[in-house]
């Protein structure tokens, strides 16, 4: 296995270009997971991997209904997860959500009291169906003697109150972002054993993301490296792996390779393909991933060709119409000029707004 086709496959495991996929539920179901802090760029995400009949209103609609959610889990940021997951994946990865928040959760004074008495305020005010702003929880929280006028307070009062399972998205009210009562706008599932929930997130992490290592899983999962590789040795029968530079690589079944074309896509900031793994090498050149990583998060929306950045990318919206401006990190060819040009077009059809390349 080369670099190149670890990334071909990836792309194709990914459903980046080439999908079955006619539902924003189906796409964030493959993935189990999707970071989602940017909305914008996180359903554009999921419209990379929708049929292109799907467009950004779709994915509104979806979300609005409850078919998506977006919650914190797995790490300390928001996530596109599925009513029938949201329960399961809180369980088995918030204690460790948990843990990485405990030295904010003590600068900010929120000790267990002080959060009880958050959910109690938060769930009494969320009763009956109805769905509140984050100012409006600011609002609640106040009347209930619990100060909220810091901004970081009430961000992890309410991130905490996700990670429990009281609280999670609600439909957006214009364009602001509406806080549900969890036990009312989730149907009720089946729960999962944590060693069950572990080998369901393994199994379904390298369907969906591999060929990819047990380091990217602990990266991608937040999971410890132990539960990671127990998780996998649960699960490896399931799988096939292959080994680059002395790494193993997993993944669900063997792939037809896919010879380079010159494809483009235009990744969102934080698109899994780009933050779904550990090593950036198999998708940059060094310095670009240099350039465009830090902390394990991507900077910038990006450029990618037949797998490998190639150059970054930003949108101007207006009501009307979408810019975009391209900066190539090199010199491209006319087949890749093309092709960039048509993965703009795609971009322009999804919104479904005219657009000027830059």
């Amino acid at each position: 296995m080369s670099p190149i086709n670890i990334a071909q496959q990836r792309l194709i495991n990914q459903h980046i270009g080439v999908t079955p996929f006619a539902t924003p539920h189906e796409v964030v179901k493959w993935l189990v997971a999707s970071q989602a802090q940017d909305y914008a760029g996180a359903k554009w995400a999921l419209g990379l991997r929708l049929r292109q009949d799907m467009h950004d209103a779709d994915i509104d609609r979806a979300f609005n209904e409850g078919s998506i959610l977006r919650t914190h889990v797995l790490r300390p940021t928001w996530h596109f997860v599925t009513p029938a997951d949201i329960r399961w994946l809180l369980a088995l990865t918030a204690p460790r959500v948990h843990a990485a928040n405990t030295t904010m959760y003590r600068k900010l004074e929120l000790d267990s009291a002080t959060l009880k008495r958050g959910h109690k305020a938060m769930t009494k005010a969320l009763q009956g169906g109805q769905h509140l702003t984050r100012d409006e929880l600011r609002a609640t929280l106040e009347k209930a003697g619990i100060a909220a006028d810091n901004g970081q307070r009430l961000a992890y009062i309410v991130m905490q109150a996700e990670l429990d399972g009281v609280i999670c998205s609600g439909p957006r009210r214009g364009k602001q972002f509406t806080y549900a009562l969890l036990e009312e706008w989730v149907p009720p599932v089946a729960s999962l054993q944590r060693d069950e929930a572990l080998a369901t997130l393994t199994r379904r992490y390298f369907t969906g993301h591999g060929p990819a290592t047990v380091q990217d899983l602990v990266k991608w999962s937040g999971l410890t490296i132990a539960d990671a590789r127990r998780s996998l040795e649960a699960v490896k029968n399931k799988l096939q792996h292959d080994t680059l530079n002395g790494e193993d690589y997993w993944f669900a079944s063997a792939l037809p390779d896919r010879t380079p074309t010159s494809t483009a896509y235009l990744l969102s900031v934080y698109d899994e393909y780009l933050i779904g793994y550990t090593d950036r090498r198999l998708i940059a050149e060094p310095e670009i991933a240099a350039k465009l990583f830090t902390m394990g998060n991507a900077l910038t929306a990006v450029v990618v060709v037949d797998g490998r950045i190639v150059g970054s990318w930003r949108r101007t919206l207006n009501k009307e119409a979408v810019t975009i401006e391209i900066n190539p990190f090199r010199s491209l060819t006319k087949a890749e000029q093309r092709a960039v040009i048509a993965a703009v077009n795609q971009y322009s059809e999804f919104l479904e707004k005219p657009v000027t390349l830059i």
